[in-house]
């Protein structure tokens, strides 16, 4: 029978979680973030290291697990496909922007400083935070967040975002938007999938957008 988990190692065990079937962090990371995390916390004296690394493989085991059945096309391949697309095409699109909407737009602007040093500006911006992660490791959908930087006008933000919803489309996700420049973009039946493995291209790294942008001037 499964033991119930208390308050604090519920929220230690949903980070793990999160963590790990985000793909974005190796085993070691992991094990060091969760570890900072207990130690910032206070939980040192209710929360082992022995029980946190033995969640950390038992989340990690069931992944590997589950990825067995995924095949090559996962969605989430997918919607790095259609980023990939959107950077060429001049919209800056960020994986994994920090945890909140200020993170994500701090990053955008970071991006935005860089073209503009090289002589060039995006059309436009998407991401998803590490709310939005968490909700969609969950099954529970994906947001995505769209501006045009320094834009005030609804008609400019609306177009963005059209734009933005063909390329997904294109790239079979499900989209849901109402049409209203402030409404975020949702991928309500996005289930994410992905695996950690250290060969692959880092998503944090945003030189790859500016690079996909500054070749198609």
């Amino acid at each position: 029978m499964k033991q119930s988990m208390s308050e604090d190692q519920q929220f230690i065990f949903d980070s793990i979680y999160t963590q790990v079937r985000s793909g974005f962090y190796s085993l070691e990371d992991i094990q060091n973030n969760i570890i900072e995390e207990i130690e910032d916390n206070g939980f040192e004296d209710e929360i082992s290291e022995d029980w946190a690394y033995k969640q950390i493989n038992a989340v990690n085991e069931e992944l590997l697990k589950e990825s067995e059945s995924w095949g090559e096309n996962t969605q989430t391949n997918r919607l790095i496909a259609a980023f990939d697309e959107l950077a060429e095409s001049k919209i800056i699109a960020l994986h994994y922007t920090g945890y909140t909407m200020d993170d994500g737009e701090y990053e955008v602007v970071e991006v935005e400083r860089t073209l503009n040093d090289n002589n060039e500006k995006s059309e436009g911006y998407c991401f998803y935070h590490g709310q939005d992660l968490e909700r969609a490791v969950r099954g529970e959908g994906l947001n995505i967040s769209f501006q045009k930087i320094n834009n005030e006008s609804d008609v400019v933000s609306k177009e963005i975002a059209k734009k933005i919803v063909a390329v997904l489309e294109k790239h079979d996700l499900k989209v849901d938007w109402n049409g209203k420049a402030s409404s975020k973009i949702l991928l309500p039946d996005f289930k994410w999938e992905r695996i950690y493995d250290e060969d692959d291209r880092d998503l944090l790294n945003y030189n790859y957008v500016i690079d996909a942008i500054l070749l198609n001037k």
